[in-house]
């Protein structure tokens, strides 16, 4: 009851209805024509679900609100994975979404299986994009500071900021939250010059 209740606050209530035509199977006597439509109406159904979901998810996660987040997360992963097939690169922002929200509830363990998921697609994509590479190696930093290996931890926000300067600029708003979070781990490992360096350049 409570896994349900959690659903339907997280995400259910708004795709309720979005549900039913895509659960109901298409009639067996249709032409190939109607059949083809009816495919191609599947799946813009369930990519609009994807983006409510995963929507909703980021939602929660900006406003901490972690547990809340999960249930949509999963409905994001879930519809992608229907849509674009399980080692797509369309799957990595619901596991790293999912990582994230994980982290903020205390569970290191199954972030660490949604961050190594969406690693393990990411080297299999040999043309993945700068976009995608920098943010999982933002949540990989994210999830070792929380584990408390603050050297790994810088390791991959170096990676976050060298990837996201090299494609939007040293200036810009995708590599300040990177320095935002390198900030942070210096501030807890009590070395207060760099951090307040770091903080004052965001």
């Amino acid at each position: 009851v409570g896994h349900q209740k959690a659903d339907w606050v997280s995400i259910h209530e708004r795709i309720c209805q979005l549900l039913i035509p895509i659960r109901t199977s298409l009639p067996f006597l249709l032409s190939e024509k109607e059949r083809k439509h009816g495919a191609e109406q599947l799946v813009k159904r369930q990519k609009y679900i994807i983006h409510l979901a995963y929507s909703a998810a980021q939602e929660f996660v900006l406003g901490g609100k972690h547990k809340e987040a999960i249930p949509a997360a999963l409905h994001a992963l879930r519809f992608s994975t229907e849509v674009y097939g399980s080692n797509s690169v369309q799957l990595v922002p619901a596991y790293l979404l999912l990582a994230e929200a994980s982290t903020g509830v205390g569970h290191l363990p199954e972030a660490s299986k949604y961050l190594s998921q969406a690693q393990w697609i990411v080297l299999r994509t040999p043309d993945c994009s700068v976009a995608v590479q920098y943010k999982l190696h933002r949540s990989l930093g994210l999830l070792c500071a929380a584990e408390g290996n603050f050297e790994q931890a810088l390791c991959h926000l170096a990676n976050d900021i060298y990837l996201a300067s090299s494609t939007f600029g040293l200036k810009s708003i995708e590599t300040c939250g990177g320095y935002f979070h390198m900030a942070n781990v210096f501030f807890r490992q009590n070395k207060m010059d760099i951090a307040n360096s770091l903080y004052a350049e965001v």
